[in-house]
């Protein structure tokens, strides 16, 4: 920083909000006109936006008034007790701003890489499926949404009937939960978060972790949220491709590492679409990397793998995600957890929301685990069906089914058949498959495993698409 002809200029090495901090006097706020001036006087040396400086005033009595550069600033309601200056990252310069004020929409206050996100592509509800196919919920199949048919264990229904406090606020820290978590798991309470389902923690993580412009490591195909997320965030996205067979290609993420010095890699085991499991000795390869691993555990239930969740005490850069939706049956009530490092767990604990699992969602979490005999056996009966299908689906001549550790089975559409149209054609049947229509899966269609009637039921649309 320096100054030429009695203005002070920003070099390489400085910020305005440095500058902003040493130039405000005590006698009030900067405003939006005092660094558009600064902006001018700095446009060779910060053409890329700047940092926004925040002040924050407390106590008052009286009115106080600012300068900046010599120039008086409008009054402000609050005595000059207390004041400090606070940096936070902005894309939009003033000269943008100027433009703003000269024609403001409700779009100008939305950050500029969010005008160009695109939406989040979910699966559509019952509600939904039944006006457009004109169907009963109850006459739909649902085989596009990994959901568990069989719903959670008869207690979490007796439960909900009978919530004493629904009109309190639920306990931030999910107390019962993570004590009942820390039983079921085996690993000790301190070193578990609750969400409002996984899909929470995994945007809690990115903002807490990741600037804008960091990058993140990402294997596709596989869970698409963990691209959206970073998009979100402002994080750059660092795409590693799997294999032909879908297995993880670990030299080459090594490789990602070394060369784009990402933050984090999401990994999910087994993974969404195709059912994979990474193994140990991989796992640890990629461990070994100076990037923060995100294992994502969803469907680990299906996969006859022991959880990796008590690595996090062993290892510093790893983080493993679990949820409640596949394995309990309570997707529709949003409950998640992960298990993380101390050193890392208590920076989320800052920045979560303070309410963020409700109290149904606790009360229904715990008491699904006081059944584990009924989680078992309904995780056995996805186990044995999903044997069933994919036998079947390799009868089926123009599907090319992948061997799966979930509860779901990855098939690529074959023999010149249109996987967006068969996909059509079955839910005109009342079964509801999910189509991929990404490079990675064009041509191919996930099938959840739902209950022996569900599989005959899709068997008998195929059977009459094969005609």
């Amino acid at each position: 920083m320096s100054t030429k002809n009695g203005k002070t200029i920003l070099n390489s090495s400085s910020s305005l909000s440095t500058l902003i901090a040493q130039q405000i006097s005590l006698e009030g706020p900067c405003t939006a006109s005092s660094l558009r001036q600064l902006h001018d006087d700095n446009r060779t040396s910060c053409p890329v936006g700047f940092l926004m400086g925040v002040i924050e005033i407390s106590g008052f009595s009286a009115l106080c008034s600012a300068k900046l550069n010599g120039a008086r600033r409008p009054i402000c309601p609050f005595e000059r007790s207390q004041r400090r200056v606070v940096a936070m990252a902005s894309t939009v310069d003033v000269q943008h701003l100027s433009e703003a004020n000269q024609q403001l929409t409700g779009a100008s206050f939305i950050r500029p890489h969010l005008r160009k996100l695109s939406p989040y592509q979910p699966i559509l509800p019952f509600e939904v499926l039944s006006t457009r196919l004109g169907r009963k919920p109850e006459d739909i199949i649902k085989l596009d949404a990994n959901e568990n048919p069989y719903g959670p264990p008869p207690e979490v229904f007796e439960a909900l009937g009978s919530m004493k406090f629904p009109y309190i606020y639920p306990d931030p820290e999910s107390r019962r939960l993570r004590a009942a978590l820390a039983m079921d798991s085996g690993l000790e309470a301190d070193y578990i978060l609750a969400g409002c389902g996984a899909d929470e923690l995994i945007d809690l993580i990115m903002r807490c972790v990741l600037d804008p412009g960091d990058k993140v490591v990402d294997c596709p195909p596989t869970f698409t949220m963990y691209e959206f997320d970073a998009a979100v965030n402002g994080a750059c996205v660092v795409k590693v491709p799997r294999k032909s067979d879908f297995s993880l290609n670990v030299e080459l993420i090594a490789d990602a590492v070394e060369k784009e010095n990402p933050k984090c890699i999401f990994l999910t085991s087994p993974n969404n679409p195709d059912g994979s499991v990474i193994g140990d000795d991989d796992l640890i390869k990629i461990l070994k990397l100076p990037v923060l691993v995100v294992l994502d555990e969803a469907y680990i239930e299906f996969s006859g793998i022991e959880s990796r969740m008590k690595w996090v005490k062993k290892y510093e850069n790893l983080i493993v995600l679990r949820t409640f939706s596949k394995r309990a049956g309570l997707a529709g009530l949003r409950v998640g957890y992960g298990a993380f490092p101390l050193s890392l767990i208590e920076y989320l604990w800052r920045a979560k929301q303070p309410y963020n699992v409700s109290v149904a969602a606790e009360v229904a979490a715990c008491a699904a685990l006081q059944n584990p005999t009924y989680l078992e056996d309904v995780k056995d009966a996805l186990v044995q069906e999903r044997e069933r299908l994919f036998k079947l689906l390799t009868g089926v001549r123009f599907l090319n089914p992948y061997p799966s550790h979930s509860n779901f089975i990855l098939c690529e559409v074959t023999s010149g058949m249109d996987a967006k149209k068969l996909k059509e054609d079955l839910a005109k049947t009342g079964v509801m498959i999910r189509h991929y229509n990404n490079k990675e899966l064009k041509g191919y269609v996930r099938v959840s495993v739902g209950k022996p009637e569900h599989t005959d039921a899709l068997m008998h649309g195929l059977s009459r698409l094969s005609q």
